[in-house]
């Protein structure tokens, strides 16, 4: 959904309501990040943590930011993370970080707000693809 400020297309991107709901976990939490899990306990919900307390390792991806401003418009973009063999499978595709009612997970921030994030995805085009280094 738009490009970076790179020219590069973006491999991620955030609803307004979920930039809400993160602008208010960031007024309580600090800065945040997400983890795009890999199934097991949460399924494949994307798993929002404060910065710093969910490690990411040498084979985890970084997909991008999502552009999330601060509360006085500020640009103050959220890393988006994912395993990297999990990223062997979702790597042609653009995920988009959304927010429903609902219970979510006792891990991620969001779970006592009585709403939930999930990933909304699409196929990347096949000029996304092209210039993303896909062939």
């Amino acid at each position: 959904m738009g490009d970076t400020d790179t020219g590069t297309p973006a491999r991620v991107a955030v609803t307004p309501e979920a930039a809400e709901l993160i602008r208010r976990l960031r007024a309580q939490h600090g800065p945040v990040m997400f983890h795009q899990s890999g199934g097991c306990c949460d399924g494949s919900a994307p798993m929002c943590y404060p910065q710093g307390e969910f490690r990411t390792g040498v084979s985890d991806v970084h997909l991008g930011d999502l552009a999330v401003d601060d509360e006085t418009g500020t640009p103050d973009p959220v890393p988006m993370w994912m395993s990297g063999a999990q990223f062997e499978y979702w790597k042609h595709t653009h995920l988009t970080i959304d927010v429903v009612p609902g219970r979510g997970s006792g891990f991620s921030l969001e779970a006592p707000e009585g709403v939930r994030f999930l990933i909304r995805s699409r196929l990347l085009t096949d000029e996304e693809w092209a210039a993303l280094g896909g062939s």
